[in-house]
Parts: structure tokens; sequence; C-alpha cells
């Protein structure tokens, strides 16, 4: 985890929340932090445990008067300014009962201390500079994961990935902003040409650079959402036969009653280890029934909005036109064999009813999930932020490339520099903490 620079805000209160979840455990860890944590803590236990090493306490109300004995827990005394938020901290393992935690709780308010709001220890982290806003969003994808891949993509996010390149960004157009100072405070100087050439050779490779980035795919995305992977054909294709094989459980009712399947039934699974969700639709064909048909036109949307299309046809009925960029299946080939192609197009052949072909499928679906989340090159765009921010830092550098006036230039490149800063806080960004700090689970 790097640091953000210098720290943002001092003399924060203490605030305490429980770092656990709910539920029967056998221990609760509770956090506090903040300008008078010292007293606080004294307050609970008397004389303080050394820095930074487990000591067990015996927990009071009112340590001196030995006044209503709490419990008997694990004490870890943290002095900022290296701590988790930056400031003097201590956690308590309590044991898990609801009383006790209760307790320890009216204990701690009674000392001083307040309840935290939601993602206040990552806010404090940010304001004494222990993290970047990058670097906290990393945090809170950290502890929404729920695959691999997710993992992975907030690990390197935490670690700074992306904070050192958009830092990198940021040295490299304050460079730039220099020489183009220069060039606007000395306009009457005899400088040579090919100072200027070198000036817009080098807003050209930032351009460049950030531009690759922005074409990533979108793959940084897809990890934290997850795919969606839909799947369309016929009444009686096997649509929900398939999806029930996939996610290895009955979530589809199937029957050989055409238009079983009115609504979307969605159920979210792992495929090489990407959060993917499956959905099973209605049947495509003309009806008159509008439940049926609100189906279909919901079937369609899906159609054009997934990240993958599986299209199904039965292998005993005439051969359909395939969908664009399609991952066509061809089912029941127990009973007829499937074709090769459809117009070009491999086609996969599969038996719900005997499970040929199905373990062949899921990893052509694997396949194409690793496609559409794994690349080459600097590590991806994880959020809409992000994503509006560089292109906002595109666009201005495009522009100070358009103009001729040193000023213009220097105006639009002062604006790509607003734009890089608002990726990781250092510039501008009171308006959205709230939103992103409120994302949080309380206890972090």
């Amino acid at each position: 985890m790097t640091s953000a620079g210098s720290p943002r805000h001092h003399e924060l209160p203490p605030i305490f929340a429980l770092a656990t979840g709910a539920g029967r455990a056998a221990i609760a860890i509770m956090r506090i932090s903040g300008v008078g944590s010292h007293a606080v803590l004294r307050q609970l236990v008397g004389d303080m445990p050394s820095p930074r090493r487990t000591s067990l306490r015996r927990l009071w109300r009112n340590a001196e008067e030995h006044d209503d004995h709490l419990d008997d827990a694990i004490v870890i005394w943290t002095p900022g300014p290296n701590s988790y938020t930056g400031e003097d901290s201590f956690e308590l393992h309590l044991h898990a009962g609801p009383a006790i935690i209760s307790a320890v709780a009216d204990a701690l308010v009674a000392a001083g201390a307040r309840p935290a709001e939601p993602g206040e220890f990552t806010r404090r982290a940010f304001m004494h500079g222990r993290v970047d806003l990058t670097e906290a969003e990393g945090i809170a994808d950290l502890i929404e994961a729920e695959t691999e891949a997710q993992r992975r993509q907030a690990l390197a996010q935490v670690d700074g990935a992306l904070s050192g390149l958009y830092k990198g960004w940021a040295a490299r157009l304050r460079a730039i902003l220099a020489q183009q100072e220069a060039l606007i405070d000395f306009p009457d100087e005899e400088l040579p040409p090919e100072v200027e050439d070198a000036l817009l050779s080098e807003i050209r490779a930032l351009d460049r650079d950030i531009s690759h980035h922005l074409t990533d795919g979108e793959r940084g995305e897809r990890i934290r959402r997850g795919l969606v992977f839909a799947i369309v054909g016929p009444p009686n294709a096997g649509k929900s036969s398939l999806l029930n094989l996939l996610s290895e459980r009955d979530a589809a009712i199937v029957s050989p009653i055409a238009g079983t399947t009115r609504d979307t039934i969605e159920i979210t699974t792992t495929l090489a280890g990407v959060k993917v969700t499956l959905v099973d639709t209605a049947g495509l064909r003309e009806t008159s029934d509008p439940i049926e048909a609100e189906g279909v036109r919901r079937a369609m949307f899906h159609v054009e909005h997934s990240d993958c299309v599986i299209q199904m046809f039965p292998a005993d009925q005439p051969l359909p036109r395939p969908i664009a960029r399609a991952l066509i299946v061809c089912n029941k080939t127990d009973l007829t064999p499937a074709p090769s192609t459809l117009e070009g197009v491999p086609v996969a052949g599969i038996s719900v009813q005997t499970g040929a072909g199905i373990h062949s499928l899921r990893k052509k679906l694997e396949e194409k999930a690793v496609a559409l989340t794994q690349g080459s090159g600097p590590p991806p765009l994880t959020r809409a932020r992000h994503r509006a921010a560089a292109e906002t830092a595109h666009e201005c550098l495009e522009a100070a490339l358009a103009t001729d006036w040193p000023e213009i230039r220097g105006e639009e490149l002062r604006q790509a520099m607003r734009a890089i800063g608002r990726l990781t806080g250092e510039i501008g960004v009171e308006d959205i903490l709230d939103t992103i700090f409120g994302q949080f689970c309380i206890g972090k």
C-alpha cells in the first residue's frame, strides 16, 4: 500500500466499530482510532500495553476504580502515524457475545469515543495520506470480492498498481506544464523551434498512453461487476436445462410445454475465476400472449446488452440464422447429429438429456470469460469514475495539441492535470468523497 502524500486533516476525535461481521462467532474485533484513543484505552485497561504487541487484559468500564468487569480481551495498541488510519489506534479482541459487545460499546462512548460511519476508518486513512482514492476503492473491492479475478484485481489496486500509473501521468504532465509555462513567460526570446517540437512530442506520447489505457475493453469494470451470458433461442431448445447444468442446480423450471419461461431467470456462477450471471430467457417466437411477448422483448434486450450470447437451437428443428458474435449451441444431438457450422460459424453440439458436450461447452464459456476480462498492458480501469477522468484528460490533451496559442494550450494542460488529480484524490474531490466511502461497511 503506497502513501498518498502529505496529511490532509488532523485532530479527529476517536471513533469505534466492529471490524468483524455480525452473527454467532467466537471472537469479535472492536477497532478504535482517533486523537484521544490513548485516554480511552487507559480508561478501559489501566496501564497501557506495549505498542504493536498482543496483550491479554481485563476490560473495565472504569479501570481506575475497577468498576464493572466487561471482558478479558486481547488488546493491540498501535500509535500513529504508522497505523492503518495514520492515527493512534487500538483493537479489542473480545468474546463475541452480544451482551459483551454492547457493554464495551457503551464503555467506549462513556470514555469519549463515538460509533464510526460507513467507511470512516479508510476515509481517515485517505485524509492522513496513508492511501489515495484508487487504493481506498481497491480496499472496498477487496472486501466485496467474490471470485479469484476480483480478488487479484482488488489486491493489485490496493498495492498501488493504478495509483502508480496515474501518478506517473501526473509527473509527466507537470514537466510538460513547466516547459509550456516557460514558452509563455519568454515569448520574445529566440528559442529554437525544436523546443516547442519536443514539447508537442511529449504531449502526444502522454496522450497516446492515456488513449491506450482507455481502450482496455472495459475488462477491469467487467471483473468488478461480473459478466452477463444470455441463453437465447426458440421454445423447447433446452435453454432452461442448460442453465441448470451450468449452474449445477435446478434453478429453472424445465417442461416440454412451449413458453414455460416467460421472464428472465438469472443465476450467478463462476467460470475460470470470473463472476458470470447466466440469464435464461423466454423462447424467441411470434406470440399473441402479451406476457410471453414481454418475455421475448426482454430476451432481445439481453441479446443486445449481454457480454456473451449463447444461441441455442434443437437439432431436430430448422436451422436458425446466427446472431452476430453469438456462441452457437445445437442441442438434442442424442436424436440428430449437429451441423459443424452455421453460415460459417462453428457450432457446439450438446445433449442436455445425456450430458454429451457439456464439459466441452463449459470450457468454451470459460475461455470466453477469460478473453473478456484478461489482457496485457497497464492495469485496467476499474470504475466509471476513473474512465470519466481519464477521458477528460485525453480530451484536454487533444485540445492542447490542436491549438497554436501557448496560453490556450497551457490552460488545456492545466485542465488535464486537474482531471488526473481527481483520479488519486490530489485535486478537487470533496464532492465525491461521501459517495466513495459511503459504499464501505462500518468498521472499515
